[in-house]
């Protein structure tokens, strides 16, 4: 039965899949935890191809049902551009934190996430998996990508398309490097921060909280944070603050 509002519903025997953005961390608390029946991490960046990221997710939860006993597979992993809209599990719960995307289980609750940004709307994000897993702003990002271009579209159209980006960055003004302590170094820190001076933007570092991740890897899920679907379910984006919700596998995504 799923649990009364606001109680946790726990499970005996859980799967994890995991975006590659995340490992450390969710590698980090894992690791006495007896109840994890099977760890599955996928590739960063899926959130960008929103339809793979669907295809990949399914795989996964697929793969979960057939080859392990799990009860319930956690999701790390938010709303991500909507590529979790769609999936469905056949005989486990999949569990979901009501987030757009994982800075918020980085700063461990989504009301620090939506203050920090009302706060600070020009904000770009960097973190420990963030740095490892793909190239953001900065001069690293900048000369990879005109080198790419050069060769790809001779040297004009190159310099024609780096003014494009420089325009997409114009829409912020300050990097956030976010962390849990974990897998945190100086040179990052400092990558973060050159990055930062590069682009003229302010720079601000943040230590996030872990206790949101640790619930949903703990079983801990209390409907406020969590989304429990239940086999036959799948997910859906919400209007509102819950940002997902649970409908029936056959119901149509909305346009909005």
């Amino acid at each position: 039965m799923p649990a009364e509002p606001n109680q946790p519903a726990k499970s005996n025997r859980l799967a994890v899949v995991a975006c590659a953005v995340m490992e450390t961390e969710v590698e980090d608390l894992i690791g006495g935890m007896r109840h994890i029946v099977a760890y599955r991490k996928l590739e960063q960046g899926l959130h960008n191809e929103p339809d793979r990221l669907r295809s990949e997710l399914q795989s996964a939860i697929d793969a979960v049902e057939q080859e392990t006993d799990a009860e319930a597979i956690a999701l790390v992993y938010g709303l991500c551009s909507r590529g979790i809209e769609g999936i469905h599990a056949n005989r486990c719960r999949l569990i979901v934190t009501r987030a757009h995307d994982c800075i918020t289980l980085l700063l461990g609750s989504r009301e620090r996430y939506e203050r920090y940004v009302a706060e600070h709307p020009g904000t770009y994000w960097y973190s420990p998996g963030w740095n490892r897993h793909h190239t953001p702003p900065g001069p690293e990002r900048h000369e990879k990508l005109h080198r790419q271009y050069v060769e790809a579209y001779g040297e004009d159209n190159a310099d024609y398309l780096m003014q494009t980006e420089q325009h997409w960055f114009s829409t912020y003004n300050r990097a956030v490097y976010v962390h849990l302590t974990i897998g945190v170094t100086d040179r990052d820190r400092k990558y973060s921060r050159d990055c930062a001076q590069w682009l003229n933007w302010e720079y601000d570092e943040q230590t996030g909280d872990p206790a949101l991740l640790s619930a949903l890897l703990n079983g801990d899920w209390n409907t406020d944070d969590f989304l429990i679907v239940e086999p036959g379910q799948t997910i859906r984006l919400t209007a509102d603050r819950s940002i997902v919700r649970a409908a029936p596998a056959t119901e149509e995504p909305s346009d909005d």
